[in-house]
């Protein structure tokens, strides 16, 4: 891609705006649509995007294959760490509602309390959505590593 220097700069001006807006959706999917996949696509589309344009090693610099790998392990145990969770503080799978019993903290200002985390339901789906968002992430990355890494059939 050195001979198109068009394609290499509206990349660089891409990129930084394409992950901006994945990590819009991955914050905003508890409140709206979107949320840890479609957000994880989105990200990943970012770095396919700069592998495409600026080549695989310079992709696999950015983001090595050892590091997608542990991202990948580390998603699925938020996603399911989140529900083990509430589990073990005596819950039921999916009752949020008992982690704004253990991690909720408020502060007091003026008279008025602040609570510096969400509600236990928040607080759960948007663990769990962060744990989608990694893990699709790394999959789609390490799918793209797999098939733009693979040697071309002589003939």
């Amino acid at each position: 891609m050195n001979s198109f220097p068009i394609v290499r700069i509206v990349s660089k001006i891409l990129i930084p705006y394409i992950v901006l807006f994945g990590l819009y959706v991955q914050f905003h999917g508890d409140f709206g649509p979107g949320g840890g996949f479609q957000a994880g696509v989105i990200l990943a589309s970012a770095l396919i995007l700069y592998g495409l344009v600026f080549g695989l090693p310079a992709a696999k610099a950015v983001a090595p294959p050892w590091l997608v790998e542990k991202f990948i392990a580390l998603g699925v145990l938020v996603y399911a760490g989140t529900g083990v969770a509430t589990m073990l503080l005596g819950g039921n799978f999916l009752d949020y509602d008992v982690l704004e019993h253990h991690f909720l903290t408020e502060i007091t200002v003026g008279g008025q309390t602040l609570h510096m985390l969400p509600s236990g339901q928040h607080l759960g789906i948007f663990l769990v959505e962060v744990g989608v968002g990694i893990t699709v992430t790394a999959v789609m990355l390490m799918i793209f590593y797999c098939f733009a890494g693979r040697e071309t059939a002589s003939e």
